[in-house]
């Protein structure tokens, strides 16, 4: 039996990058799928290639509370319930802290922090009425230690912390939340935006040596949506490579043997 049979789930930021390898893995496992960006034309293209099975797509800005409550409404009206959010949907401003412009602050807290603080608001009820299910927030390896940008940072550990508020009130609801630290992911919106010298950075830092794939990024959401993960809860789970647990012994090793090898 697919994993997600009978489960309906709503995906913000669907449109691209992992959010649209979230939807196919969903959509394969079962699962009918309200997708949600705002990118419009992007979106709808999406939900035509893969939701013959039963799935729909809503344009939605994440930080309209108005938005998120007209869908969850649609959702329940045209599947009947809701188990599972992903909450998906980023953005990045690339600005340090002396840098950073107040409406780029803003703009990344409302479609980062905000827009999953707004969809458990409004989707938790509506999964605890279902029956219960799963939430998972998509933070980042910025979510657990520095990275350049002052506001993505910021956002990312905040919704980290939000994610804990959330297992210690929707437990009794029957509904599991976790969230995952992607680190460097190719082709994706964020990979591109970073640069040829970042990428070649991270990946050098990266005990893998590698970026990740949206793909891998969407086994693990799938696994945490399903009943294959029914007792994780409140889990931080980085999905890196390795960077997070051992990239300075990574870097310290290679710099290491860049110098005795130069003094040999």
């Amino acid at each position: 039996m697919p994993r997600l049979a009978g489960k309906v789930a709503l995906i913000t930021g669907a449109a691209g990058g992992q959010g649209t390898a979230d939807a196919e893995a969903f959509v394969r496992e079962g699962a009918a799928v309200v997708l949600t960006d705002i990118d419009a034309a992007a979106g709808e293209a999406l939900a035509k290639r893969i939701t013959d099975s039963g799935g729909k797509f809503r344009r939605q800005d994440v930080s309209d509370e108005t938005s998120w409550k007209d869908i969850v409404a649609a959702a329940l009206k045209e599947f009947g319930a809701l188990h599972i959010l992903v909450n998906n949907a980023g953005t990045i401003a690339r600005q340090g802290i002396v840098g950073t412009t107040l409406e780029a602050w803003n703009r990344t807290m409302a479609v980062n922090l905000t827009g999953p603080l707004l969809g458990m608001k409004h989707c938790a009820p509506a999964i605890r009425d279902s029956g219960g299910g799963a939430i998972v927030n998509i933070s980042s390896t910025a979510g657990l230690t520095a990275h350049d940008d002052a506001a993505y940072t910021a956002s990312k550990w905040g919704l980290r912390g939000l994610t804990k508020t959330a297992v210690l009130q929707f437990a009794a609801w029957n509904i599991r939340v976790n969230s995952i630290h992607p680190g460097q992911i190719a082709e994706t919106g964020f990979f591109h935006s970073g640069g040829p010298a970042f990428a070649h950075a991270a990946r050098t830092a990266i005990p893998m040596h590698r970026q990740g794939l949206p793909k891998e990024c969407a086994d693990l959401v799938l696994f945490l949506a399903s009943d294959e993960s029914s007792f994780i809860n409140g889990a931080e789970i980085a999905i890196d490579g390795g960077y997070i647990a051992a990239g300075l012994a990574n870097m310290r090793n290679l710099i290491r043997s860049q110098f005795t090898g130069a003094n040999s």
